[in-house]
């Protein structure tokens, strides 16, 4: 990386993190003379134990104590100092952040030395050794609230003031993302879809026919800059995509979503589902052309007894019997199984499929079946009702979840007939068929998309969705928008997912840390019913691990880069014997100058360091 960069450039670097690092040891001078005096790694791990030790006793003896709030914090990042400055820590992540700490606070740190760090990595001891010292900043300015010195009815109508603020400061965040079914955006692509309907030459009822849309699924760059202007960098990534075999796909339904002209903003999740970053197309293309067999981040290969089954948990599992979509989501965990875009061959062979049927059948253990794939509604009404008839007869299946993007991507696809099969499978008291869906922002809830979840719920099926919090669609109360537009169409939020820890998704990816502040932050000042999700980290071979559940992850190492490292613990945990996961997450100092490119403000998310 520092190779590629100017001298000039490399200067700043420098000069950078020449200013960090004299900050950081002007803060904590304390440390630095540890650090500086210790003989060996062991003494300084051994001295800085002691230092965090009064730090941690410092309520009992001092005239002036911090207040509780800021205890809190200062207790998390005491923990997690203690943590990662551990032998245990060293040796997992098998790297010696004493030694390099020790390195540092020499009086005249070498250029060598401090160009192994990355300035993110000096921010994060920074703010993290001020949480310890209770000088985290997240209080600073802040008054008590008027209504804890009040009592009765005053205290009330105090506290009804400062609740309206917050109502507020959510209703204006949530305008700046405005849904499909706002009228603008509707006359917006009323427009788009004449000009797309003209060029491809189709009528009214063409469009609304959900064949018509699968054979006219746009395939090329050139195709799609037929219908809405493309940057060159979209053309550059597609064209690649297409040269290296990376799935490419969109439905003309989708690209009538689209702003006319990219870069407006509205779209950019709408673009970023479907058009490939060009980071994200080297990074594949590279990986093919060491023909790598698998992309499988989420090891299914070690979870799957048989074909088209992946079971990770006591008494459900994944039955995929049609492996493509209508569209190609890119960013999709299964991208290293679909070869392109309503591949031909998608469909599991007769053997397959009643083989895995017959896994079910004999598996009394496995109460739930998650029908997926792919995109199981792409499959004709008779493939997919001879699936649903198989699995109904199958007396231990007490529910039938349907996962499925056609409702945002192809909604002509939900017909009455095909709502009325699968709703025909619901046996009040006996057996559940839901819908598992994926919104991933207001800009994809239309008139049509609602149309369809409307014709599930009237039958009396379930909608439920999974979200993806990738960095498109994570500023602030951008989530909040999406919930509250899923709720005003009969949706209810299921899963916030964060992306997979996957080398060719890095783009995508936020830090961890983003999603537990968008969670205790921003969805925290909405209606319960707003936010009925979970946060959930996918952790390869083992399954879900929830993010709002401390006990269950822990930060116990910073690299040189910035980036933290994570050690996730099973969902088995307490209940089998199975190995913790190593995660490497996005550096939250880069994370956030790339919001400060997207325009949002750094200062909004300072708080984001204080999540672990």
């Amino acid at each position: 990386m520092l190779a590629e960069k100017s001298k000039t450039q490399l200067s700043e670097i420098h000069d950078d993190r020449r200013l960090l690092l004299d900050l950081l040891w002007t803060y904590n001078r304390a440390i630095a003379q540890i650090l500086e005096e210790s003989n060996t790694d062991d003494e300084a791990r051994d001295n800085l134990y002691s230092y965090f030790w009064l730090l941690e006793r410092r309520d009992d003896f001092s005239e002036d104590p911090i207040h509780s709030l800021e205890w809190d914090v200062s207790r998390q990042c005491i923990r997690v100092a203690k943590t990662i400055i551990s032998k245990r820590s060293q040796r997992l992540t098998k790297f010696n952040l004493i030694g390099l700490l020790r390195r540092l606070a020499k009086p005249a740190t070498s250029s060598e030395t401090l160009n192994q760090v990355e300035p993110g990595f000096l921010i994060e001891l920074e703010r993290l050794w001020a949480g310890c010292r209770g000088r985290s900043g997240i209080y600073l300015g802040q008054r008590v609230p008027e209504f804890t010195h009040l009592e009765g009815r005053e205290a009330a109508k105090a506290r009804s003031v400062d609740l309206d603020r917050m109502s507020e400061d959510v209703q204006r965040g949530v305008k700046k993302y405005p849904s499909g079914l706002n009228e603008n955006v509707i006359k917006d692509r009323e427009e788009n879809k004449k000009r797309i309907k003209a060029a491809l030459n189709a009528t009214e009822d063409q469009w609304n026919n959900w064949h018509w849309q699968t054979r006219n699924v746009v395939r090329t760059a050139d195709d799609l800059a037929r219908l809405v202007e493309i940057s060159p960098r979209e053309r550059k990534a597609i064209t690649g995509s297409l040269k290296n075999r990376i799935p490419f796909g969109i439905t003309p339904y989708y690209v009538h979503l689209m702003d006319r002209e990219p870069d407006t903003g509205r779209d950019q999740v709408i673009r970023y589902q479907v058009i490939p970053p060009i980071e994200y197309m080297q990074i594949m293309s590279g990986v093919r052309r060491k023909h790598e067999k698998s992309f499988d981040f989420m090891l299914e290969r070690d979870t799957s007894p048989l074909d088209l089954i992946t079971r990770r948990y006591p008494m459900i599992c994944i039955l995929k019997p049609y492996n493509t979509c209508a569209q190609i989501c890119v960013y999709c965990q299964r991208n290293w199984e679909i070869e392109t875009c309503l591949d031909p061959k998608a469909m599991a062979s007769a053997k397959q499929i009643d083989d895995a049927l017959k896994y079910i059948s004999d598996h009394p253990a496995l109460c739930e079946v998650l029908v997926t794939g792919g995109d199981p509604l792409i499959m004709s009404d008779e493939r997919l009702k001879f699936i649903m008839d198989r699995l109904a007869a199958i007396p231990h299946v007490e529910r039938i979840r349907i996962g499925t993007r056609t409702p945002v991507v192809l909604p002509m696809r939900i017909t009455d007939k095909l709502a009325d099969i699968l709703a025909s499978y619901r046996v009040l008291g006996h057996r559940d068929v839901c819908i598992v869906t994926h919104y991933e922002h207001p800009y994809e809830i239309t008139p049509e998309s609602a149309q369809a979840v409307d014709k599930f719920r009237k039958r009396g099926l379930s909608v439920y969705n999974q979200v993806v919090y990738t960095f498109a669609n994570s500023r602030r109360f951008e989530l909040v928008a999406l919930r509250r537009a899923l709720g005003l169409i009969g949706v209810e939020a299921y899963y916030t997912f964060s992306p997979k820890g996957k080398e060719e998704t890095e783009w995508y990816r936020v830090p961890i840390a983003r999603i537990q502040q968008e969670r205790k932050e921003e969805a925290r000042l909405a209606p319960g019913t707003w936010r009925t999700d979970d946060t959930v980290f996918n952790v390869p071979r083992l399954g879900k691990n929830y993010l709002n559940r401390q006990q269950d992850h822990e930060v116990i190492s910073i690299l040189p880069n910035g980036k933290r490292v994570y050690e996730f613990h099973p969902w088995e945990k307490k209940l089998s014997l199975v190995n913790t996961y190593l995660h490497t997450d996005i550096s939250i100092n880069e994370y956030l100058g790339r919001l400060e490119e997207a325009g949002e403000d750094p200062a909004d998310y300072s708080t984001i360091w204080y999540y672990f």
